[in-house]
């Protein structure tokens, strides 16, 4: 007899992209009548957009890119957003207006980017291995650069994800299957500690109350403790991830979601790893995938050029 749960689970489905799907956030913004949540999408056809993160409703596209956009992020009051691109530029964005604010060039294709929690700085990595932090409040002076070549061997490597831990400490997930954790304090920054995974990083997400960072890379997702800096899980799963997909846990710690090399996006108990769901919808590979902050639903991103909004807690099929 199968453990896993036969539920009943049909989506939201958000059509508009017509390309495979490449990073979807969610955020909220809070004010005293009531708690909007929003929904990022970046696409590999150049159109990254926002939608409202419960209905699914397109609220805005930003227009302007040549290339893939392989992430979009909002800053923390979503009065900014900010764009990577296989044009080998970064784009912020007044989210608001959806105006083009300022446009930062590299030299090859940039794959993630992240705000700095007081939204005055911006991390970003991808091909070239360097990873920049840009000073928004001063956007003409040069950005901080930081080399990831492996200096033993003279290998040269890509950034896949970078995430900010907090003001001073950014996250730079690399091809090589490290994780390094860069203290911006020191002059030139220097490397704190370091995470190191089977392969390549596909995703890296860190929760709301920063002591967990989830880790999809191979064929499993992994957690790791920012208090003790330890691993504490590391499930092997029946999907890899060697081109994108991702990982998610939910905001209560007890369960995380998957998808990547197949059709089904599956949930699975956090301490053992243990398949509590599978629910197929997508006619492409699953490529990203966040639970939204309260944790009522999660969100899906697949090869086929759609986003799916999907119910955290479906009716069960024997109830």
């Amino acid at each position: 007899m199968s453990l896993v749960a036969k539920c009943r689970q049909i989506p939201i489905v958000c059509p508009g992209h017509t390309r495979p799907l490449a990073d979807i956030q969610f955020y909220s913004i809070d004010d005293d009548v009531e708690t909007q949540t929003l929904l990022a999408s970046a696409c590999h056809d150049r159109m990254p957009m926002i939608r409202d993160g419960v209905s699914g409703d397109w609220i805005g596209t930003f227009t302007g890119h040549k290339g893939a956009v392989w992430s979009c992020k909002l800053d923390c009051k979503c009065y900014l957003a900010a764009t990577a691109s296989g044009d080998f530029s970064v784009k912020v964005w007044d989210a608001v207006t959806g105006q083009e604010v300022f446009s930062f060039a590299h030299k090859h294709i940039v794959k993630t980017l992240d705000f700095s929690p007081d939204s005055t700085k911006l991390a970003t990595g991808g091909h070239e291995g360097i990873l920049r932090i840009f000073n928004l409040q001063q956007p003409d002076v040069l950005p901080i650069c930081v080399s990831q070549m492996d200096q033993s061997q003279n290998l040269k490597i890509h950034i896949s994800k970078v995430l900010y831990l907090d003001s001073f400490t950014v996250i730079a997930a690399a091809s090589d299957g490290y994780l390094r954790f860069w203290n911006l304090a020191d002059n030139p920054p220097s490397l704190l500690r370091f995470f190191q995974v089977d392969a390549e990083v596909r995703d890296m997400e860190i929760n709301k109350s920063l002591t967990m960072l989830t880790v999809a890379a191979g064929r499993k997702v992994s957690f790791f403790d920012l208090k003790l800096y330890e691993l504490i899980h590391s499930h092997e799963m029946p999907i890899h991830f060697k081109e994108e997909g991702g990982a998610s846990l939910h905001p209560s710690g007890h369960k995380f979601i998957a998808g990547g090399s197949d059709l089904w996006l599956r949930v699975f108990d956090f301490h053992t790893g243990q398949e509590l769901e599978c629910h197929k919808g997508h006619h492409g590979p699953i490529r990203c995938v966040r639970y939204a902050p309260d944790g009522k639903t999660y969100a899906s991103g697949s090869e086929d050029g759609t986003i799916r909004i999907w119910k955290t807690d479906p009716p069960r099929l024997d109830s």
